[in-house]
C-alpha cells in the first residue's frame, strides 16, 4: 500500500489562481453566501422566468448536497474512472477496469465513477463498496446505480450533466480513461481541455487500453496527424496525458505523478508547487536551464508556504519552488513535474 502523504482539498485550482493582494485570504463563507443571496434577489428583479429560477436552484440544490457527501473524503486520494456503461461483463476492459479498481483501493486510493453499469460497475466491483463512490445522472434509460453502489451514502445523483461533471473533475487526483462512446469522449476531452487552461491543478490523466492498442491509438494518431499537424495543440500538450496498455502501467503512472510532486496553488503572480521531496540544488539548476521558456521573470526558486495558503495548513511543511509562469505552456508544466518525480 503507498505511503499516505499530505495532500490538497481537491479541486480548488480557479479559486486559488485569482488570489492577489486586493484578494487577501480565502474563507470568507459569510461573504460568499451574502453573494448567492444577492444573486436570488437579482433574479426576482430581473424579472428571470420561472423554468431559468428553477435550473439555478435545481443546480444549487446539487451541489450542495454533493459537496456534503464529498467534504469528509477530500483529504483521500480518489481517482475517476471513464468509461461505457455498454461494456458486458466479461468483456477484456471490464476485467481491466475491474482489476484496475482493486489495485488503486489496494493503494488506498478511492474510485469515483458514474455509478453506471460496464466499465464504471467493474471499477467498482474491484474497488469495493468501502472505496467506491459514485455519481450518477437521472436518464430515461441507464438511470440505476450499478449494484455495487446503489442505496450507499456515498452515492449522489444528479439531473444536470453540468452539476455531475463538475465533481468528476473537482473531487478527485486523477483520471482514468477506459474505452467508451460520446460520454467518455466528451469527458476524456472536457478534463483535458480545464487543466490545458488551467482552470484545473494539473493532475494525471490515463488512457487504459488492450496490448493491441485497438481503441486508444486510433485517436492518439488522429490528434497528432490533425490536432498537432495543423497546429492547434503544441506538441508539449500531448504530455498532459499518457496512453498505456496494460492495468500495471497505469497504476504506475498515477502513483508516480505525487511521487516529488504534491500539489499546485497560485500565489499572487507566481506558481508554487509543493513537493514531497526538497530539490536538490543540481536539479533546480537543471530546471532553470530546461524550462526557462516557462519563466515570465526571474527563475524557478526555493519557496515556503505563503501566509495565503494558511487555509491548508496540512501542508505548511512540505518544501517548495516557485516561479512566474507563463500560463499557456500547461503542456511544458506537465514535462516539469515529470522531471521533478524521476530525478527528485
Amino acid at each position: 500500500m503507498e505511503d499516505e502523504l499530505p495532500l490538497p482539498i481537491a479541486g480548488e485550482a480557479e479559486e486559488h489562481t485569482l488570489i492577489s493582494e486586493q484578494e487577501p485570504e480565502i474563507g470568507g463563507k459569510s461573504a460568499f453566501l451574502a453573494q448567492i443571496r444577492e444573486v436570488a434577489d437579482k433574479l426576482e428583479r430581473d424579472g428571470a422566468t420561472r423554468g431559468d429560477i428553477k435550473i439555478i436552484a435545481r443546480a444549487v440544490k446539487e451541489l450542495r448536497y454533493a459537496f456534503k457527501v464529498f467534504t469528509p473524503y477530500r483529504l483521500h486520494r480518489k481517482i475517476t474512472v471513464f468509461g461505457s456503461a455498454r461494456t458486458p461483463p466479461g468483456h477484456p476492459d471490464y476485467l481491466a477496469s475491474v482489476e484496475f479498481g482493486r489495485q488503486m483501493a489496494a493503494n488506498n486510493w478511492m474510485v469515483l465513477t458514474g455509478a453506471g453499469g460496464g466499465i464504471m460497475e467493474g471499477a467498482h466491483l474491484g474497488a469495493g463498496l468501502p472505496m467506491s463512490m459514485g455519481v450518477n445522472i437521472l436518464l430515461p434509460f441507464e438511470q440505476r446505480a450499478n449494484s455495487i453502489i446503489d442505496g450507499d451514502p456515498k452515492l449522489v445523483t444528479f439531473r444536470f450533466f453540468f452539476t455531475r461533471k463538475l465533481m468528476f473533475v473537482k473531487e478527485v487526483h486523477a483520471i482514468a480513461v477506459f474505452p467508451g462512446g460520446f460520454g467518455t469522449l466528451d469527458e476524456l476531452f472536457e478534463t483535458l481541455t480545464l487543466i490545458q487552461t488551467g482552470k484545473r491543478d494539473m493532475m494525471p490523466i490515463v488512457l487504459i487500453d488492450q496490448p493491441d492498442c485497438d481503441y486508444w491509438c486510433a485517436l492518439q494518431n488522429f490528434i497528432k496527424e490533425q490536432l498537432l499537424g495543423r497546429g492547434l495543440v503544441s506538441p508539449a500538450d500531448l504530455s498532459l496525458y499518457k496512453l498505456v496498455n496494460n492495468v500495471e502501467d497505469a497504476v504506475k503512472e498515477v502513483l508516480g505523478f505525487y511521487r516529488v510532486y504534491n500539489s499546485m496553488r497560485f500565489v499572487k503572480q507566481n506558481l508554487v508547487l509543493r513537493l514531497n521531496v526538497e530539490p536538490s540544488d543540481e536539479l533546480l539548476a537543471r530546471l532553470n536551464t530546461d524550462f526557462a521558456d516557462l519563466l515570465m521573470t526571474g527563475t524557478i526558486e526555493r519557496t515556503t508556504a505563503h501566509p495565503f495558503e494558511a487555509d491548508e495548513p496540512h501542508l505548511k511543511s512540505l518544501p517548495r519552488i516557485k516561479f512566474h509562469f507563463q500560463r499557456r505552456e500547461t503542456g511544458r508544466l506537465r514535462q516539469l513535474i515529470d522531471v521533478l518525480n524521476q530525478e527528485g
